[in-house]
């Protein structure tokens, strides 16, 4: 009797996450036979709309807070409203990718995309050598490792697939077929990474997620648990790391920045001191959200409080 309400279980959840990715595709699918700028405004619009009537309002409002003592409870309200909006066009860009990514040296006339530190993108490709790329979930992040791809870099991506499986499957077809090599998060992911590196290779990682008996470091202040993987890749390959990110501009244009490479600190031996560079990453990534604070995702339980509101 338990095995089959176990399977009636399994089988409800199944069907849960299955009818969940129907309607986020027949959503995508819908926003396609529109041109591209009124379907990211209208994705905008929409999710600004359904944002602020969800229970994850909640932690936003709470993280914007926590991380933002000096601002009113009207301006953080806006910037919560702002990244919702934001969320909303990143779930659209998914749609108009291939379109959005028109970035050409020689146009005459900008396009959609700017990218800064093109000597940096060319340097990495026409002298190999294993290198780091980090980013945050800032702008349109899935930008980078398309522009990557587009300048002929060889970067093994790690990625965390969403937790429902079918648009998991989906997103990683999407994702593959425009990011070069993708490795999802996973137990063995760090050893992919490392076969990578050592083959002289460049990864590419997000830094900026919750990470569970991670390192003791902070972020805006307040206690954080920072995934050490990064520094332990460089302890082990001494390999250089560079900082990227996307901003969205108006009139839905990008930015993308790849910035020089930073000095990972060390410790008086010389060896990499894996806690300091964890709480640079959070730094680095903190000044970013600092600059644009609508365009970060506020509703990932980065402080790991959603229990606790």
């Amino acid at each position: 009797m338990k095995m089959l309400i176990t399977r009636i279980v399994l089988a409800l959840r199944h069907f849960q996450q299955w009818l969940v990715a129907q309607l986020v595709f027949g959503f995508l699918n819908t926003l396609k036979i529109l041109p591209a700028d009124p379907a990211i405004n209208f994705a905008d619009w929409l999710v600004r709309k359904i944002g602020p009537r969800l229970k994850r309002h909640r932690l936003m409002l709470v993280n914007l807070r926590n991380a933002f003592p000096e601002k009113s409870d009207g301006e953080l309200e806006a910037i919560a409203l702002a990244s919702w909006g934001h969320m909303g066009r990143l779930a659209a860009e998914y749609v108009f990718l291939d379109r959005i990514f028109d970035f050409d040296p020689h146009a005459v006339t900008p396009g959609r995309i700017e990218v800064e530190g093109i000597p940096i993108f060319l340097d990495l490709r026409d002298n190999p050598r294993p290198f780091i790329v980090f980013t945050a979930h800032t702008g349109n992040f899935e930008l980078l490792p398309v522009a990557g791809n587009a300048f002929g870099l060889a970067v093994t991506v790690m990625f965390r697939p969403p937790n429902n499986p079918y648009i998991a499957e989906k997103v990683f077809s999407f994702r593959a077929s425009r990011m070069g090599k993708l490795v999802p998060s996973h137990a063995g992911s760090s050893f992919a990474l490392a076969r990578q590196l050592e083959a002289g290779g460049g990864v590419g990682v997000l830094v900026d997620q919750k990470f569970q008996k991670g390192l003791e470091t902070t972020f805006f202040g307040r206690p954080v648990q920072t995934n050490p993987l990064l520094a332990k890749l460089v302890r082990q390959f001494d390999c250089e790391v560079y900082p990227a990110r996307c901003i969205r501009l108006p009139n839905n244009r990008y930015r993308l920045e790849i910035e020089p490479k930073i000095d990972i600190p060390r410790n008086e031996k010389g060896a990499v001191d894996v806690h300091a560079t964890g709480q640079l990453l959070n730094d680095k990534v903190e000044s970013w959200v600092r600059e644009h604070p609508e365009q970060w995702l506020w509703y990932h339980d980065r402080w790991n409080i959603k229990r606790s509101i």
